[in-house]
């Protein structure tokens, strides 16, 4: 019997309707179009309006996209992990709601939390349950609502983020195809640079805290930068030497959207071309969770089967890894 490994065959995307222009920011706080481009490659993000509406709405029409793309029958999910930083409540699941309103009624269901990372460690989780050859259809989601974190009157962050949420089908595979290898690390000494430092159990929400504006994102940018820049770099380049890949063999670099010129420096640390990186930042911003979907959805129409992807990923904890992936069908991407 061939080993199983664990394949993405399906995508599906979702994005808020609503578009956050630089021009817009330049009329909310203290910036212009021309040094959140040059700073961060963003030119616009997608912002969830509406009250009530919470990161399981995106996660449920990112879902319900690749089912019906897909022609998927959600009686036959038998797992759904959200990974998300911003679950619409504390105690009560997100991925759990989300299952049930997608008709998913036969799986179970987890939150997976990991900042940035979040989609990708949930790679490695989906990836696992295929391969234990217990489960043959696992749903992984990544959204994020960010505006709920944002504060609007911070430069340093507002210009950054966006909501969204992407999601793909992990089925089994006995061609050698899908997820081959990963290297996943965190430091938790990192945390306080990029953090909401109130609303968990440390700092529970007061009217103090609110005051202190402690409830919304807070970020040491240079500090995060260098980082992010390192570790995605050095953790792509030990995937890429440890299964004895060239820069040759990489047919696309699937990286973190969290601003390009991390992107940049990353893709070049490793000697890549510019052709073979996927980018999307300029249309969304930073969608945490949900950036790494985002990506395989713009692009799906132009992998080929065995395309060979290196993601890589760094978000707060700090978190961080990259995996190794073969694309496994041709698409036929559908509006």
């Amino acid at each position: 019997m061939s080993k199983i490994s664990a394949a993405i065959t399906a995508v599906g995307a979702y994005v808020p309707e609503y578009i956050l222009t630089n021009k817009i920011l330049e009329s909310m706080v203290d910036t212009n179009d021309e040094w959140i481009t040059s700073r961060t490659g963003i030119k616009e993000r997608r912002i969830l309006k509406g009250e009530g509406k919470g990161t399981s709405y995106m996660a449920i029409k990112a879902a319900q996209d690749l089912l019906k793309k897909s022609n998927t029958n959600p009686e036959d999910i038998e797992l759904v992990i959200v990974a998300t930083a911003t679950p619409d409540m504390q105690a009560a699941s997100t991925a759990a709601y989300t299952a049930t309103h997608i008709g998913a009624i036969n799986a179970f269901s987890f939150d997976l939390e990991a900042a940035c990372s979040g989609f990708l460690f949930g790679m490695s989780t989906a990836a696992k349950y295929i391969e234990s050859g217990r489960y043959k259809n696992v749903l992984l989601i990544g959204a994020d609502k960010n505006s709920s974190m944002i504060n609007y009157e911070d430069r340093a962050t507002c210009i950054i983020f966006g909501d969204g949420a992407g999601a793909v089908l992990f089925q089994p595979n006995e061609e050698g195809l899908g997820l081959q290898d990963e290297y996943l690390r965190s430091d938790g000494t990192g945390r306080e640079f990029l953090q909401v430092k109130s609303s968990g159990s440390s700092y529970p929400v007061t009217a103090e805290t609110i005051a202190k504006k402690e409830n919304f994102v807070f970020q040491d940018g240079k500090t995060v930068f260098k980082n992010a820049v390192f570790n995605m770099a050095d953790v792509a380049g030990k995937i890429l030497k440890r299964n004895n890949l060239t820069n040759n063999d990489i047919t696309w670099f699937a990286a973190h959207q969290a601003n390009k010129r991390i992107i940049d420096a990353t893709a070049k640390r490793i000697d890549l071309e510019n052709e073979k990186v996927m980018m999307n930042i300029e249309k969304y911003g930073n969608t945490t969770s949900a950036t790494l979907p985002l990506l395989i959805n713009d692009y799906e129409s132009q992998l080929k089967k065995g395309d060979t992807i290196i993601f890589a990923a760094f978000g707060g904890g700090f978190t961080w890894g990259s995996i190794y992936l073969k694309w496994a069908y041709n698409s036929q991407k559908t509006n």
